[in-house]
């Protein structure tokens, strides 16, 4: 899928919290070239305390982007590669005996972590998806009959390979519905990519983004700030009506065989609203539901695998939606 993910939005009220986001994207921004877009999604995820899935061929700065946005935020992060011998322990954690007091304790796993970088998400088998599912709906660990909640934030951000699929383990709808957006990260413009080249001949070196000038500029306070004011964010009830008519159309839309859940109308509800408030208003606009609705319903949908021989996209379903569904004035 190519095309724009999120256009970036631009502030017109006065706001700290708001303000302390703008930083945050453009420090990212001093780590990763011409991904502004896509760095502006993961921020509306953030104000949803919602899940990302990056799409996008080896090479285009998933990973750093993830812990562009840590270090800018001030967050503890993780990563994960995925492999097809991943258990389940090795996500959430173990029960470890301990000889010296002859009892078992809990060693937590790297999801105990502010923001989680799965990596290569859907090379690891079913078992081990599911022990994430939990991680992600319920915000919490179960071992044993113990629960053990995590910390806040927490979001997992998860990339996944679109032309590399042997060996692979295809999320089920279930879990792809657990993420807000999926966000499909494309190959940077000539001017972009002679900037990547520009910054390493210069020096730059993505294992080290402190001395690659990225700060921490924001923090967990600012975060919980923004969500409150981004709650705040007034939606009218023919707007609401929008949401639920674009959902609606896409369980009828020929070309699919799945559409929108009511999960999906409530995210598309919760990344309107956060998109708006970093564009500085205090209501949503139809337009602001259109600018969210690709990277928060496209992964929710499933084409017919007739229309995906022709070569339709869900992208190009969507866009077919958004055109024929009438608009609020």
């Amino acid at each position: 899928m190519t095309g724009p993910v999120i256009a970036a939005a631009s502030p017109t009220a006065p706001s700290d919290a708001r303000a302390a986001l703008h930083r945050l994207r453009a420090e990212v921004g001093k780590a990763v070239v011409g991904q502004d877009a896509v760095v502006t999604g993961l921020v509306i995820a953030l104000l949803c305390r919602g899940h990302v899935l990056l799409e996008g061929v080896p090479g285009v700065a998933k990973t750093l982007l993830v812990r562009a946005l840590a270090t800018a935020l001030d967050l503890d992060s993780k990563r994960v590669q995925f492999t097809p011998d991943l258990m389940p322990g090795d996500v959430t954690g173990s029960l470890i005996f301990d000889p010296r007091t002859a009892a078992f304790t809990f060693r937590e796993g790297p999801v105990f972590t502010n923001l989680l970088l799965a990596d290569e998400i859907n090379r690891t088998p079913p078992k081990t998806q599911s022990a994430l599912l939990e991680v992600m709906e319920e915000r919490q660990v179960s071992v044993e009959g113990e629960r053990r909640p995590l910390p806040e934030p927490f979001i997992v951000a998860a990339t996944q390979n679109p032309v590399e699929y042997e060996g692979t383990y295809p999320l089920p709808e279930a879990q792809l519905d657990r993420f807000l957006l999926k966000l499909t990260v494309p190959l940077p413009g000539r001017d972009e990519e002679l900037g990547v080249l520009r910054a390493h001949h210069a020096g730059f070196d993505p294992r080290d983004l402190r001395a690659a000038g990225v700060r921490a500029v924001a923090g967990a306070a600012d975060l919980a700030a923004a969500r409150a004011e981004a709650h705040a964010v007034h939606v009218a009830e023919p707007v609401l009506g929008y949401m639920v008519d674009l959902c609606r159309a896409t369980r009828s839309a020929p070309a699919l065989e799945l559409g929108a859940s009511p999960r999906g109308a409530t995210a598309l509800l919760a990344a309107a609203k956060a998109w708006s408030w970093l564009a500085g208003r205090d209501h949503v606009t139809p337009d602001d539901v259109k600018a969210v609705a690709r990277p928060t319903l496209r992964h929710r949908l499933r084409p017919r695998p007739e229309v995906e021989l022709e070569g339709v996209t869900v992208d190009a379903v969507l866009d077919s939606v958004l055109a024929t569904v009438p608009t609020p004035r």
